[in-house]
């Protein structure tokens, strides 16, 4: 064992980012470091860093006296993939990343076990475990972020479904023929809410009006300008964030009303706009989902904000340790 505490490293492979961290068996990171992933680079290049990036990790938690090592890696990746093999199966914010054996090529890098999960899960198991779901036996999990992934905790245990691939919330349906979506469909709920979505949003809207609008200023507009116009009351920003939170709030009913789960958290970078987001997203969930779940059900923000994914990574990479204690 590594110290006082088991102790894992993080792994977090985003479109944008590459985070990493030692965490420890309380749900604690050390060393969290963050590089942007730099997509052109290709997986060779971007998994070279990703494992250096590791590397330092481990060596500045150990240098602390937090750790005295690690005894699993755990993975945390978009998919599709097959977290069994251990295999990433082209992720879509991955391009050229075609059955790459990510889970052999990290054990054999750091000299122990490994463990793959979709990102999305890995975090609504990290924010179950260790963040906002304490305590609670049901937890649905959306993060709002390039894309928009969630997870589903039932009866305690994190389901991932039959391919380990479930959890697709951002490819619910939220508007009929409406825009074209990366997974193939039009109107999927990430068309129109992810982050991404928002900002080609809001310059489409720009395009297509006339009206004044302190998004115009900007040399490129974000999901955060849209939120921050729309709170000053910017009649474009307004309308394309009131209806980025009217589709998650139509997919998050549907959602509490097939699962009815003790709470509904949000996380990801869309959500640092704070009561903006969750306040309206909150007040048309609790209106239209079907009673009894309606007065059951809680909706609120992340508490492990911008580490969720490494501690979502560390906690699949703790259940392994355990798994091999076990064996």
């Amino acid at each position: 064992m590594a110290g006082t505490r088991r102790a894992v490293l993080a792994l977090d492979i985003g479109g944008t980012k590459l985070a990493v961290a030692v965490v420890t068996d309380d749900g604690r990171t050390h060393a969290f470091l963050v590089e942007p992933t730099r997509r052109a680079e290709g997986p060779d290049a971007i998994l070279r860093r990703l494992f250096d990036l590791g590397s330092e990790s481990i060596r500045q938690a150990t240098a602390s006296g937090a750790v005295e090592g690690i005894d699993a890696v755990g993975i945390s990746c978009g998919g599709p993939l097959d977290a069994r093999a251990g295999i990433l199966l082209g992720p879509l914010h991955l391009p050229g990343w075609d059955a790459v054996p990510i889970v052999d090529l990290a054990s054999a890098e750091f000299g122990v076990p490994a463990a793959l999960e979709n990102d999305a899960s890995a975090a609504a198991w990290g924010e179950y475990r260790f963040g906002a779901g304490d305590g609670v036996e049901s937890m649905l999990y959306l993060t709002v972020s390039t894309g928009i992934g969630g997870g589903a905790i039932l009866g305690g245990a994190l389901r991932r479904g039959a391919a380990g691939n479930g959890g697709e919330f951002g490819h619910i349906l939220v508007h009929t023929n409406g825009r074209a979506c990366r997974c193939g469909r039009r109107g999927c709920l990430e068309s129109v809410a992810s982050g991404t979505s928002i900002a080609e949003r809001a310059d489409e809207a720009l395009r297509a009006s006339s009206d004044p609008s302190s998004l115009r200023d900007l040399a490129e507009v974000r999901a955060e300008d849209v939120s921050a116009a729309a709170a000053s009351g910017d009649p474009i920003a307004s309308a394309v964030w009131r209806e980025a939170t009217d589709a998650l709030s139509s997919a998050i009913t549907d959602l509490v009303n097939v699962f009815e789960p003790d709470l509904v958290v949000l996380g990801g970078g869309v959500t640092r706009s704070g009561d903006a987001l969750l306040d309206p997203v909150r007040s048309a969930v609790l209106a239209a989902a079907m009673p009894p779940a309606a007065r059951a059900v809680r909706i609120r923000l992340s508490a492990l904000g911008d580490e969720v994914g490494v501690v979502g990574a560390g906690a699949v990479a703790l259940d392994l340790t355990k798994e091999h204690a076990h064996a």
